[in-house]
């Protein structure tokens, strides 16, 4: 065996290898969601044997019957898609101008704003000053409190200055010396250049408003039209922990089949909650994943 045909051999193990152990991989990745659509689609009493695994064992919409039987679930999916949308705009435009502004170096304040911003992810004054200065505000129970916290994030603001110090500074000053303002090259110039970074920062932003419930429970628990989908479905999921005791006397009380397949169970219910909560994340994903990477890449290289 000469040299070229032995690399060759080398090379096609490697391949087989790293094929197989990606595929691996992706199968322990994709497993748990993948069980968790299992279970939701399974009858609920019968979820509670276990032994579910790829297949739902007696197949069942009832879990998702439950959860979009109550009508204050889609104004809640309302509030939520609104809240995403706003915040997500919001604090990519606001995060992104002032990460413009601390990165020109004529500004002479921008070394000590930069220690502020980030001496402020790691320093916080905790959940009860973050009430009062909420209400003193007027914002508790208003759904700008949504909006208005988010607007700025230290680690967003670090990642995108730093992909703006990695942009040819000749840029703007041609831009300046067409007379262009600092809002025009920021609007026009800097904006387009950073969508990678800023299309990454925009899924970091769009999935943690789409999964946030805690903010509402603090500030807005006591405004049922402000309640976001993610609330509804952690009280839905509480109020479901009642039937579990009915679910597991079914056979001692003697219920017909229909009043059992009725039934929903903690798990069932979780399951089913998981999948509506992740799905419309997951339908967002592909059209920023392209993004994704490269706006992590060179956004995250620190100075």
């Amino acid at each position: 065996m000469n040299y070229y045909t032995a690399s060759r051999l080398e090379e096609k193990v490697f391949t087989i290898v790293n094929v197989l152990i990606m595929l691996i991989i992706g199968a322990m990745t994709l497993y748990p969601f993948w069980n968790t659509i299992a279970v939701s689609f399974n009858n609920a009493t019968d979820t509670t044997r276990g032994g579910i695994t790829l297949w739902p064992r007696v197949f069942s919409t009832q879990n998702y019957k439950a959860v979009f039987s109550s009508g204050t679930i889609y104004h809640a999916f309302y509030i939520s898609v609104l809240r995403t949308v706003i915040q997500t705009v919001t604090g990519v435009f606001f995060t992104s101008m002032l990460a413009f502004a601390l990165s020109r170096k004529e500004f002479v304040l921008r070394k000590p704003f930069t220690i502020i911003i980030v001496v402020s992810m790691y320093i916080n004054a905790g959940l009860i000053p973050a009430y009062f200065l909420m209400r003193s505000l007027h914002l508790i129970n208003t759904f700008w409190v949504y909006v208005v916290p988010g607007m700025i994030s230290a680690f967003n603001f670090v990642v995108i200055r730093t992909y703006m110090n990695s942009l040819p500074e000749s840029i703007i000053e041609s831009a300046r010396i067409d007379g262009c303002g600092d809002f025009v090259i920021f609007l026009r110039i800097i904006l387009p250049l950073c969508l990678p970074v800023l299309a990454t920062i925009a899924l970091f932003v769009a999935v943690g408003a789409w999964n946030s419930w805690f903010d509402t429970m603090i500030y807005n628990s006591g405004r049922a039209n402000l309640h976001t989908l993610q609330y509804k479905l952690m009280e839905y999921l509480q109020s479901s922990q009642s039937q579990a005791k009915s679910a597991a006397a079914i056979g001692a009380m003697g219920m017909n089949q229909d009043a059992a397949n009725s039934m929903v169970t903690p798990v069932s219910i979780r399951a089913a909650i998981t999948v509506v909560a992740a799905a419309p994340i997951l339908v967002v994903y592909p059209f920023l994943q392209r993004y994704f990477v490269v706006g992590l890449n060179v956004g995250g290289v620190k100075e």
